[in-house]
């Protein structure tokens, strides 16, 4: 074993009290990837840049099976989730999400209900005092989302589900009540899905009512896996959960827009336009410029070389996220928000811009859900934008110790009116 890794401390600890600066300024120390340490108990090497995300993304090198610790898995993803699978298991099993995510006629209906959804509860946020709008965008989302899957949530389910969607993120990435928090809600959501789940295999919910052809409920619960088995329930109804959890994680993202256009409000008026090219743009430095994934793991597949360093198989390989986003070998100014960096599209390397992953959606581990990720922040900045609001005094720091981090106080806004979109 190299000494390098002996030698220090185990980085779990770090990583929790220094969150998203961790990595970056561990690089820095250590003058640049690749570096050394121990981190969850393992051995484990520390990689950045655009060639060591194609060399972290290739299934031939990394593997997922195994490398997520089980806190992770009881929060976040779920036993058995596609996150957790390589080779033939995960691309038939990924190939279900990529049919159900990456239809532009599926991300356009998905992007419109939000939209619907948002006019809607914009109406209410006029009659209060203060909207939060973290929390406000996750019941948004998840009414808009579990509706697209095919099982619409009453009026007073939503706020119950959305917070429980919102703690299974919160809480994956550290200990106490923030963790226990995520667990219980993972468990009520698996049971609750489950159940719907049992349902459409015993054909009890009506196509026109709960879960119509094509929905993505419908889908994951008669998907056959590449042993030609249909998933069993428990799994079926972590697939389902990572569908509209990560959807409606994007309540960060809407929290991050509301940020940005208070510190930088030239970009308002620009979004009140309507630009689709513009607003696309605009949601893409939104995504690279603001912290949500720290790095990504995986294990080495077999013994590599990496440049000059070898790396035993079964080796932690962390990749870099948010350093990656604010490298300025990569983006000129990195800590300028400037959305003309995007105003021609994402970068054509698709190892480029990676909140999301890196790589190819359909054979590798990039998220199948980032098309929907871009239409809906997009169609949401906009009305954002053309929401007529005042940010009362709060607390807008964004906490990098914190994991996953937003606006302190969730980014809070007076509605005065809310137009017609």
């Amino acid at each position: 074993m190299d000494l390098r890794e002996t030698l220090r401390p185990d980085a779990t600890i770090s990583v929790l009290t220094q969150g998203y600066a961790w990595l970056p300024d561990l690089l820095r120390r250590e003058g640049g990837a690749p570096v050394r340490t121990r981190f969850l108990g393992r051995r484990a090497v520390l990689l950045h840049g655009v060639d060591a995300a194609r060399f972290f993304y290739d299934e031939r090198h990394v593997r997922r099976d195994g490398a997520l610790p089980g806190p992770v898995l009881d929060t976040l993803f779920g036993r058995g989730a596609v996150h957790t699978l390589d080779g033939a298991s995960h691309r038939t099993r990924k190939a279900l999400f990529v049919s159900l995510l990456g239809d532009e006629q599926a991300v356009g209906r998905l992007a419109e209900n939000a939209g619907t959804e948002w006019d809607l509860a914009a109406r209410s946020w006029a009659t209060m005092p203060r909207t939060e709008l973290f929390t406000e965008a996750a019941r948004v989302i998840t009414r808009a989302v579990c509706s697209w899957a095919g099982f619409p949530l009453g009026e007073d389910e939503a706020p119950a589900v959305a917070d429980d969607l919102v703690a299974m993120v919160d809480g994956f990435a550290t200990a106490g009540p923030r963790h226990r928090r995520a667990r219980q809600a993972r468990a009520r959501q698996e049971a609750r899905i489950g159940e719907l789940v049992e349902a459409v295999r015993r054909d009890a919910v009506p196509d026109e009512d709960g879960a119509p052809r094509g929905s993505a409920l419908r889908a994951v619960a008669l998907h056959r896996d590449a042993d030609g088995r249909p998933l069993d329930t428990h799994t079926a109804a972590a697939e389902v959960l990572n569908i509209v959890r990560p959807t409606a994680a994007l309540a960060w993202f809407v929290a991050f827009a509301g940020h940005a256009l208070h510190r930088w409000p030239r970009h308002r008026e620009a979004l009140r336009a309507g630009d689709p090219a513009y607003a696309e743009a605009f949601t893409h430095e939104v995504r690279r410029f603001y912290p949500f994934v720290p790095f990504v793991a995986g294990l080495a597949a077999t013994d590599l070389r990496w440049e000059e360093e070898e790396i035993a198989e079964d080796t932690l390989v962390v990749l870099d996220v948010y350093g990656h986003h604010h490298d300025p070998a990569l983006w000129p100014d990195p800590y300028t928000f400037d959305p003309a960096r995007f105003t021609g599209g994402p970068p054509a390397d698709p190892y480029g811009l990676i909140p999301q992953g890196g790589g190819d959606v359909a054979t590798g581990h990039r998220c199948p859900g980032e098309d929907i990720a871009v239409a809906l922040l997009a169609t949401l900045a906009v009305r954002l934008a053309r929401l007529d609001y005042e940010v009362p005094p709060q607390d807008l720091s964004i906490p990098l110790s914190r994991i996953p981090t937003r606006p302190a106080d969730g980014f809070v806004i007076a509605v005065r009116s809310a137009p017609e979109n």
